[in-house]
């Protein structure tokens, strides 16, 4: 098993340590790093590759003062990956601490990285957007034992690289505890009623749904199941909801979704059986907080919407209650009054609105030939 010893960290982590206090020390004894003066030579290096320095010395300037360092070399190894002289100066000033890294740690985590992407040039817009995830060059054998157990599982490639970028951290824990977390999932998807064929696709969903799946307990996606067991809801059932709620299911508290499921009941008037069927139909209600739902069920009712209406299409409790008086007022400017009619005209992403918005513009500006009606000549 690896150990992390001094040698395996990066200098940045190493240094790091300097700046932490002993517990005794008061923060009035313990000097700041900002007044140390700043290396000439970081600052020329810098300079030369047009970072704006003064953007480091605002929200990181201790990085100025440390030696030694590796602007030239860090900048080298980015230019290697594919990128130009812009890319190279946004990654250090959003993450200066990358030139305190040892170039021969940085190129180890380059190589790393590279097996999980197609081609250093897709690597490189990876650490653009995430550079201190690649520039964080700890638990190095962690790293390598998680991207090896994923690989077994036959995950895509970028899949195992978006988690490495966006959830550092899952990748840095021991193997042992992501193994228990996936495990936990295949049995959920399988006692579900899943099919073993599936499993991967259904994997890679959660995983690129959200992240931080691997850092949930395996015990929270039990605790959310069996809640939801007790409320009636079948097998199939389960693995609709869990489908469709991702890995959000793993965030859920059992008392939050009790509150949520009762205020529903209550507002809708509506019998288990239908109250089962709502949720069904609009998972989103056991994740919405009881104010968010109490709110934005009243703006519904205050806006003229039925009951009923709800109850037909729940998931319009998906849309904030701005969004849906501008959606009403929209549709109400070329004569369709929600009230009336059903509300499946504004629920949907703001492209699945638009459509709809569309076709109503259309109907008014082109009504319905009537193909019986008579012509008329260019003398009437």
């Amino acid at each position: 098993m690896f150990r992390a010893t001094t040698a395996s960290l990066c200098t940045y982590c190493q240094r790091m340590r300097v700046f932490i206090p002993p517990p005794a020390a008061s923060s009035s004894t313990v000097a700041s790093p900002s007044k140390r003066p700043e290396n000439q030579h970081t600052v020329d290096s810098l300079y030369h590759l047009s970072v704006d320095i003064r953007k480091i010395r605002k929200f990181k300037g201790w990085v100025l003062s440390e030696s030694p360092t590796y602007v030239t070399e860090t900048a080298s190894l980015l230019r290697d990956m594919g990128a130009d002289a812009a890319a190279i100066a946004r990654v250090l000033e959003t993450h200066p601490e990358a030139m305190l890294c040892r170039p021969e740690d940085v190129a180890a985590q380059r190589d790393l990285w590279v097996s999980v992407c197609p081609n250093k040039r897709e690597l490189m817009s990876i650490i653009e957007k995430f550079p201190a995830s690649f520039f964080t060059l700890t638990h190095h054998g962690n790293q390598r034992a998680n991207i090896q157990y994923l690989h077994s599982l036959r995950l895509n490639k970028r899949i195992i690289g978006k988690l490495m970028a966006s959830a550092p951290q899952s990748f840095s824990r021991p193997v042992e505890r992501n193994q228990e977390v996936i495990h936990t999932l295949r049995e959920t998807y399988l006692d579900l009623g899943g099919d073993e064929g599936n499993l991967r696709i259904w994997l890679q969903k959660l995983l690129s749904q959200n992240p931080y799946i691997l850092m949930r307990p395996a015990e929270a996606w039990r605790d959310s199941l069996g809640f939801l067991r007790e409320q009636g809801f079948t097998t199939e059932e389960l693995l609709s909801l869990v489908s469709s709620l991702r890995a959000s299911i793993a965030e859920l508290q059992p008392e939050a979704m009790a509150q949520a499921l009762a205020y529903i009941e209550e507002a809708l008037m509506c019998s288990k059986e239908e109250l089962k069927d709502i949720v069904i139909r609009c998972p989103a209600i056991l994740y919405y907080s009881l104010p968010t739902l109490l709110g934005r069920f009243q703006g519904l009712m205050d806006a003229g919407v039925s009951m009923e209406q709800v109850k037909e299409t729940p998931n319009v409790l998906e849309l904030t209650t701005q969004i849906v008086l501008y959606r009403i007022q929209k549709l109400a400017s070329y004569g369709y009054d929600v009230r009336g009619g059903s509300l499946d005209v504004i629920v949907g992403t703001k492209k699945d609105f638009e459509m709809s918005y569309g076709k109503l513009h259309l109907r008014q500006l082109r009504p319905l030939f009537n193909p019986v009606a008579p012509l008329r000549s260019a003398e009437e």
